[in-house]
Parts: structure tokens; sequence; C-alpha cells
């Protein structure tokens, strides 16, 4: 398989799992989040990725989660599976019954807290990717997992040569890295990373790139237009989106992919609810935001993203 197999571009949303004010697992706010993603025509989604606290969910929990995503998106956009664990038979394990109930690829990082040698790695990948017909996304995730793959020469090409393996989300805080991956792979595979700006714009009309994979999906509304204008090569559409989702985006998250008011998780679901957004609460070890509530009031308001939100589901894809 290679890039060609799928048809994975554009603007995805790293969805969060909502859970309740006791911790439980909100399965109708999952659904009523996933049906918001259709609304504002989504390109694909990423469920139990590192928003979708993962970490902090039973096996039998991703599962649900997983099998919720699924039924409700009902074939309108790719869904991807994070299935980052520890051990291979672990991410085996979820791979294969996200293949059982219907997803379209499936993810994962390096195995987080082992720092794995890059042959460790290889083999962790060609053991997880192999298990199932799925096509197979590799997660750089540096700041999660404190290996950046990309810094290791070739790595990535040995990667890209598995048979399962069509994408790479390329996360690093490292954007010349970024650029690295897209110059040298993006012939071989899909490669999400860091566009949504004018910066990126460059990069996608001149070298290539496909898209991003967004924590929580909030700039939406400026994402999916950005993108249909930068593959309709309608440059100065693009550039107008971008800037909006920067007046966003950058003034809630810094390019190690930290949050500016608290960390990423709790402050994504504290802007989700001033939006009245169905993101739910965090689970420990996560704490709530208990930041400038007052200020995150102030970047949504300044940035003009909740009036566009009403008027997203009328946008064409």
């Amino acid at each position: 398989m290679n890039r060609n197999d799928v048809a994975w571009s554009g603007y995805w949303p790293a969805a969060p799992t909502p859970f309740t004010v006791t911790g439980a697992l909100d399965g109708a706010a999952l659904a009523s989040l996933v049906e918001l993603y259709a609304r504002h025509r989504v390109n694909g989604v990423l469920i139990n990725g590192s928003t979708g606290e993962w970490f902090s969910q039973t096996l039998d929990e991703r599962r649900e989660v997983a099998r919720i995503a699924v039924e409700t998106v009902a074939g309108r956009f790719p869904v991807v599976i994070g299935v980052t664990a520890y051990t291979p038979d672990e991410s085996i394990a979820l791979a294969r019954h996200a293949e059982q109930i219907g997803a379209d690829g499936a993810l994962a990082t390096p195995p987080p807290y082992v720092h794995p040698s890059p042959d460790e790695i290889v083999a962790f990948y060609r053991a997880v990717s192999s298990a199932t017909s799925l096509p197979f996304m590799v997660y750089n995730w540096p700041r999660g997992v404190a290996v950046d793959m990309g810094a290791t020469p070739g790595l990535f090409h040995r990667l890209a040569e598995l048979d399962r393996v069509v994408a790479i989300k390329d996360s690093t805080g490292n954007w010349l890295g970024m650029l690295d991956t897209v110059e040298q792979l993006s012939p071989e595979v899909r490669v999400f990373g860091s566009f949504l700006h004018r910066r990126g714009l460059a990069v996608l009309q001149n070298i290539g790139g496909d898209g991003n994979i967004d924590g929580g999906g909030i700039g939406a509304p400026f994402a999916v237009p950005y993108y249909q204008a930068a593959f309709a090569g309608d440059r100065g559409a693009a550039s107008m989106w971008a800037d909006k989702y920067q007046l966003l985006s950058g003034k809630l998250i810094r390019p190690d992919y930290s949050g500016v008011f608290a960390s990423p998780i709790p402050q994504l679901k504290a802007v989700m609810s001033i939006l009245g957004q169905p993101g739910g609460h965090v689970r420990a070890p996560l704490l709530p935001f208990s930041g400038d509530f007052a200020a995150l009031e102030r970047v949504v308001a300044e940035s003009g993203i909740a009036e566009a939100a009403q008027g997203a589901g009328a946008l064409d894809v």
C-alpha cells in the first residue's frame, strides 16, 4: 500500500473523549460531537488519539469509544482509530477491533515512556501495522513519547516501506523537520502536519503535504474552507482563512503544542464549553481548567469562531 490507496487529506479533528463530571464515559456526548464534525464538513476524524485521552481509558472503554464513533459517522468520512499502547499485543488487539467494527484505518505512536531505539520502533510498527488489513498511520509525537522519529535519519523511510503504512502524522515541534518529512516522503505516503498558516500554504502548493489532524476541531469553520481553497489553488481565499484560523489557534497553542492558559486538553474542553460544544469533562490524571476563563472567552470572541460555527453547516465539499 501507499498514499494512493487512501483519499486521506484536508482537515481532521483529533476528537476529545467526553467524560461526565464524575469521570464516566459520556457516549451520548461523543455521538453528538461526531455529528457536529459532520455538520462542519470535516474531511476525517481521529478517535482515541492523544486528545482523546486514551491513556485514562480501559481497553474496553477504548473499544466502546471507537464503536460509537464508527457507527455515528456511518461512512460519511474516514475514521482512524488510535491504537497507541505500551506493548505490540495491546495495540494489535485494538487494531483488530477497529477493523472488525469497520474503521477506515489505525494509528499509533511508538510506545510511550519506553523510549525505543530505531530498530525497536520499526519492529513495533511492523508487528502492529501487519496485524490487520487496515491502512496504517504512523504518529510522530515527541511531546508525548520523548522520541522524535524525524530526527533519526532514514527512520521514516523505513516505516514508509512497511506494507500497510500509508500516512504519517508528524506532530514534531520542529517545523523545519516536518518540512523535511514532507519533501522526502510525500510522494510515498500522506503527510499530516502543520499547514494551517501562510507558510504552510506555500508548502502545500509548492512541495507537498496533505492535511492537519487538529486537537479538538474547534477551528473547523476556518480550517475546512482553508483546505478547500488551498487544494483549489485559490491562494487569496486560503490566506484569508489561514489568518482567521491563526487568530484563534495562535492564541491558544504554542509551537511546541503546549497550551497557553493550561495543559492542552483541559484548555480545549474549556473552549468547547464556551462554544456550547459537547467536549465534556477531563478525566484524572488531568484536572479541570482552572486558569483565566475570561481570557479564554476573549480569545473566542475576538476570533469570530462562534459566529463562523453557526454558518459552517452551509459549507460545500
